[in-house]
């Protein structure tokens, strides 16, 4: 039985994110003031020893070395207050709650970034299947992977893990 579930999770996880994305999403679609965070530019380097430092063992795994948290896990898969998610890693402002929505996959999922480059994006071949990963643009972490079956405006859907990000409410 315990078998069965690890396979089905496994099965989930794979399916849920074996697209590709065809598109890119531009621009701030909530229009939320980010004069208070850093610039994306302003970039975030630290020696691995620092990173495990500030970071939770959960947190450094996905952000430093693409990691993956279990489907329906993360704390913030749940969360549907208005605010903003940020980098957990350097704070870089990454998605708007206003662009949140049900995936169904287990993951908190977006339709868009908060700004345009905020995140960057690159092609990934691990796990046999070619996706979109989806990094912070300030300090390199891993957050997750981008697919083309998100809705409307964007029809993209920005699969995060909840240990690479934190939010903050509005």
């Amino acid at each position: 039985m315990k078998i069965s579930a690890v396979l089905f999770l496994s099965l989930l996880t794979l399916t849920a994110c074996a697209q590709r994305p065809a598109g890119k999403a531009e621009g701030n679609p909530t229009h939320f003031d980010l004069t208070a965070y850093p610039k994306a530019s302003e970039k975030v380097t630290k020696s691995e020893s620092e990173w495990r430092a500030t970071l939770t063992p959960a947190s450094f795994d996905v952000l430093r070395n693409a990691g993956t948290e279990r489907p329906f896990t993360g704390a913030l898969l749940n969360e549907h207050s208005a605010g903003i998610f940020v980098c957990a890693g350097c704070g870089n402002p990454l998605f708007s709650s206003a662009t949140k929505f049900e995936s169904g996959t287990g993951w908190p999922s977006f339709w868009a970034p908060i700004e345009a480059g905020r995140v960057h994006e690159k092609s990934d071949g691990t796990l046999g299947m070619e996706r979109t990963e989806v990094l912070c643009a300030r300090c390199g972490g891993h957050l997750g992977h981008v697919f083309d079956d998100g809705p409307q405006p964007t029809g993209l859907r920005y699969c995060m893990n909840s240990v690479a990000m934190r939010f903050e409410k509005m």
